[in-house]
């Protein structure tokens, strides 16, 4: 073998090398990447004012007009409208990939297709009077985790995990 062959050889090699560690640096940032995404919504839902919200709109009857939810709401009108833009984000975050669909129903997938019933008439008078794409991607949600859940039925953790250990 001559020179330039094995400096071929040396080139091939490191490139070959070179794009295995370029895989594998992608693959822990993506992981890397998903597990900020999950902390973050985390926090995000660990808050006062998020529980307040979460207990007012789940106290509301289902079929309620949005003025009857005004009326009802008064000064908390504020928390329900936080509420509906909060599942509204998370919609979005799902269908751009930056959260997974399993973390969002496995955080909150029961709330979030139960408060849709809870919304539904004032976020149907907003797309009416208002905005006809209002809470378009809170109303994907629920869809895409009926669908889900129509599939794979929701087993709570204590017993779908009942036998598990960590790794």
């Amino acid at each position: 073998m001559d020179v330039s062959t094995i400096a071929e050889l040396v080139t091939a090699v490191t490139l070959v090398v070179g794009a295995i560690f370029a895989v594998v640096q992608v693959r822990h940032l993506s992981a890397s990447r998903k597990r900020e995404a999950a902390l973050e919504l985390l926090h995000s839902f660990q808050t006062v004012e998020f529980i307040k919200a979460l207990r007012i709109v789940i106290g509301l009857p289902t079929g309620l007009s949005k003025k009857e939810i005004e009326e009802r709401l008064g000064e908390n009108m504020d928390y329900f409208n936080a509420f509906v833009v909060t599942w509204e984000s998370i919609g979005v975050l799902v269908f751009r990939g930056e959260i997974s669909l399993d973390l969002v129903d496995d955080f909150f997938g029961g709330f979030i297709v139960v408060s849709w019933e809870v919304v539904k008439g004032a976020v149907e008078e907003n797309r009416t009077k208002l905005w006809p794409r209002s809470a378009e991607w809170y109303q994907w949600l629920v869809e895409r985790l009926t669908e889900r859940q129509s599939t794979s039925p929701a087993v709570p953790a204590y017993i779908k995990y009942r036998d598990w250990k960590p790794r």
